[in-house]
């Protein structure tokens, strides 16, 4: 029995290196083909009720087409709520450019963006850094994905210690300069930055920068939008808006950054209850855990789809 146990925790650990997963995610990707592929059989004998085949054999061959065709709408669906559409949209996109034998193409990217098949991250933050030394540490030994630069609108902010620690070059920034939109540009090509990551930056990102990097930039939100989001939500605020308003969960929403705040799609959700007699701070611990749980994770998982989608 312990032979056997010892096996199947290998067998996950192959799946999750090969995935290049964490342990929850593994689990959710688990998850998600476990649902998916009941989900397709029920469908496909459903489907099979309406034809009227009598013939064993031709009964079979159909039914195998209908799996076939069903199992990856059926996937796709499932992943959706448990927050994995990014993997799995990678996932099939390799099986179909396999089937093929063409290469998966979409749209070219920017020319200040790096070869496809390495990807250099700055991550934007203001304060202490939890955030940023959880994604730091995800990414300290990625064979594809390097945090090249640490960028913080605050002097002295622990972030920066957090860089100095790990040897990640930092690059301070002032307010008007930033707000002019490319004034930084030459620094972040200077480093070969093809992402951002927002991780408690508080400053809104200017419309010239977006547009340098767009649908390449990335930020996490304590709370399930669009509700609670906006100017001036962010922190405590949010938390006491959320226990104000009677909300029974709350959660996080890692989304793609645009020209309003916390307004672009949505990336991934998770949530977690909001107990009686929460305060905000008891409450940010909650969501504390569920930023460190999941946001190095959904970063990687994004940027390796976009690597696959550029390549």
């Amino acid at each position: 029995m312990l032979k056997q146990f010892c096996l199947v925790c290998g067998m996950f650990e192959k799946l999750r290196h090969k995935w290049k997963v964490d342990s929850t995610q593994l689990f959710l990707v688990i998850t998600t083909f476990a649902v998916g592929g009941s989900l397709t059989g029920i469908a496909a004998r459903k489907l099979m009720t309406l034809l009227p085949v009598q013939q064993a054999v031709l009964w079979t061959i159909l039914y195998i087409i209908i799996m076939t065709l069903t199992w990856p709408v059926m996937v796709l669906v499932v992943s959706i709520p448990l927050g994995q559409f990014p993997f799995f949209k990678n996932y099939l996109a390799r099986i179909a450019s396999r089937i093929s034998g063409s290469p998966h193409k979409t749209e070219n990217v920017n020319p200040h963006k790096v070869m496809p098949q390495n990807m250099n991250i700055a991550i934007f933050a203001s304060g202490a850094g939890s955030n940023a030394r959880k994604i730091i540490e995800h990414f300290s030994s990625h064979p594809q994905i390097k945090i090249a630069l640490v960028v913080c609108n605050k002097p002295g902010a622990g972030v920066l210690d957090i860089a100095a620690e790990h040897g990640i070059p930092t690059l301070l920034i002032e307010k008007e300069q930033f707000f002019r939109g490319d004034t930084y540009l030459p620094q972040l090509k200077d480093k070969g930055i093809g992402f951002i990551v927002l991780a408690g930056f508080l400053w809104k990102i200017p419309a010239a920068l977006i547009a340098a990097f767009p649908h390449h930039i990335i930020n996490i939100h304590p709370a399930l939008l669009p509700k609670y989001g906006g100017k001036g939500m962010y922190g405590s605020y949010v938390h006491e808006a959320v226990i104000a308003a009677g909300e029974k969960e709350s959660g996080i929403t890692i989304h793609y950054v645009d020209e309003q705040y916390d307004h672009g799609g949505t990336i991934f959700q998770a949530t977690c209850p909001v107990e009686p007699g929460d305060t905000p701070a008891s409450l940010a611990q909650r969501i504390h855990s569920l930023e460190h749980a999941h946001y190095p994770a959904v970063i990687e998982q994004t940027i390796l789809s976009q690597l696959v989608k550029n390549h």
